[in-house]
């Protein structure tokens, strides 16, 4: 049986383009017979997308995409087969999704304490269409012209250094999702490993307990994916992509 499947997708609840009703149409149209909302620190969408797939022959794995640091390193960390009910689960990512919104809040701070004459009132009151994407501060300085595309937002904070993050360590965010009755699989290791897979570092959060990888990725070029798909195999780890 041939299953066209992206385990990676994202919705106007974080920084995607398309709210959960456009989503299923794309997926649909595409001939993707099994798919994953994974926002990033948000399970917003997942009860409407849910709602939309039910009856429709299309399969939805739930899921939710965690920031989590360890050791100076941000990693994002895919959360599937989750109970999307659970309190304690549901008040972990809310948790989550306030320090996301805190960094963009600093951001904005450390832009203007070096200098830059951003308007911090328009900031607090600012609004944006969800359907173009990204997060409030990047829409914010994009608007008010302070930068032109995402590599320029990166960019601003060359000089003024990035805001300091306080997320929840790979062996605490692994923990709450298996309580809440998930798995847990690296999201794009070749973001982390540009100069390299760093195996070293890979061994380290699978000891952890993280269950598996996602191979296939637009991060990753042909020998990146073999390089990780041979690892997983090698470790009897699951192989996801999205």
């Amino acid at each position: 049986m041939n299953l066209r499947v992206d385990l990676h997708l994202h919705t106007t609840a974080s920084d995607g383009r398309w709210p959960p009703e456009r989503l299923v149409a794309e997926v649909r149209q595409a001939g993707i017979g099994l798919f994953a909302v994974t926002d990033h620190d948000s399970l917003d969408s997942l009860a409407p997308t849910l709602c939309l797939v039910r009856g429709s022959g299309l399969r939805l794995l739930p899921g939710v995409e965690l920031s989590s640091q360890w050791e100076g390193q941000w990693y994002h960390l895919l959360a599937y087969g989750v109970d999307g009910q659970d309190a304690d689960f549901r008040a972990f990512v809310a948790a989550n999704q306030a320090r996301l919104r805190q960094v963009g809040d600093d951001a904005i701070a450390l832009l203007v304490q070096a200098g830059w004459p951003i308007p911090l009132d328009e900031y607090e009151t600012y609004t944006w269409d969800r359907r173009r994407g990204g997060w409030k501060a990047l829409n914010f300085l994009l608007d008010y012209g302070f930068c032109a595309d995402l590599p320029g937002y990166f960019a601003l904070f060359h000089e003024v250094g990035f805001p300091p993050t306080h997320f929840a360590t790979p062996p605490e965010v692994i923990a709450a999702v298996r309580r809440a009755g998930g798995v847990v699989i690296l999201a794009h290791p070749g973001a982390y490993f540009t100069n390299g897979l760093d195996r070293a570092r890979l061994d380290r959060l699978i000891e952890a307990g993280v269950q598996g990888l996602e191979c296939y990725s637009s991060h990753h070029d042909a020998a990146r994916t073999g390089e990780l798909v041979d690892y997983c195999r090698r470790r009897d780890l699951l192989i996801t992509g999205g």
